[in-house]
């Protein structure tokens, strides 16, 4: 699952993203910022933000299987972006880390349950899920680098939009 409810105990809950996919970003993000600097090992990228670090080298992996980083071995090994950070999109990222996206478990690859054939909501809930893959398609890599102040701006205004 990518989006869950996040725990709240005030009346406002909202959703939010894995652990996994939140690393990832990090991650990608943290790689962007200092591409300059070279490849980073899962340790530096871990120690960087406290981030478990076997947790972070297995979410490095299926960044680098989805092609959106390349591994270096030897001495001044570690990881870099496979491409520009601006043509990575946080979709590509999460989806490389988390599998399909879907809002709910009804709206999967077989689309069928139990109520597929009194569901009311199983229309609407796909198009916020399609909104939603749409929000972070916009999104690459290189814009949360750059202005990460303004991408809660811009997500929130996206997100209220749906």
């Amino acid at each position: 699952m990518l989006i869950r409810p996040a725990r709240s105990s005030g009346r406002h809950r909202m959703l939010k993203l894995t652990k996994k996919a939140d690393y990832g970003l990090i991650a990608m993000k943290y790689l962007a910022e200092h591409a300059a600097q070279g490849a980073f090992s899962a340790k530096d990228l871990a120690d960087a933000y406290h981030l478990p670090q076997e947790a972070l080298a297995k979410i490095l992996q299926r960044l680098v299987k989805a092609r959106l980083l390349v591994s270096q071995h030897g001495t001044r090994g570690g990881y870099m972006l496979a491409r520009d950070p601006g043509t990575i999109t946080a979709f590509e990222v999460i989806r490389a880390i988390e599998g399909p996206l879907f809002m709910t478990s009804c709206i999967t690859v077989r689309g069928k349950c139990d109520q597929s054939g009194r569901c009311t909501v199983r229309e609407p809930l796909e198009r916020v899920s399609r909104s939603i893959e749409e929000v972070l398609t916009r999104i690459t890599i290189a814009e949360m680098a750059a202005k990460a102040d303004e991408l809660v701006v811009v997500t929130s205004a996206a997100v209220a939009g749906l």
